[in-house]
């Protein structure tokens, strides 16, 4: 079973890199550039068929280790 845990920066924390992509885009030439907001994207394979356990398995994964909790939002979704 494939997995895709997605880790993005709270709404309100600041976001550097973010900002600087944003920076770069613009000086590409790139218009329609309001914000960039990076993040993180971990695609996992999770033996098995059962999505209810695995899915509790990345939760805690990503609780545990994927995402700092305090300054960090994680979505897990199972693709396949």
């Amino acid at each position: 079973m494939k997995a895709r845990v997605t880790v993005t920066l709270k709404s309100g924390v600041l976001d550097p890199q973010g900002k600087a992509i944003e920076g770069a885009l613009k000086s590409l030439g790139v218009e329609g550039v309001a914000s960039v907001r990076q993040g993180k994207v971990f695609d996992i394979e999770v033996p098995g068929a059962d999505r209810g356990r695995a899915e509790a398995a990345l939760k805690e994964a990503a609780e545990r280790l994927l995402a700092n909790t305090v300054i960090e939002d994680y979505r897990v979704e199972i693709v396949g």
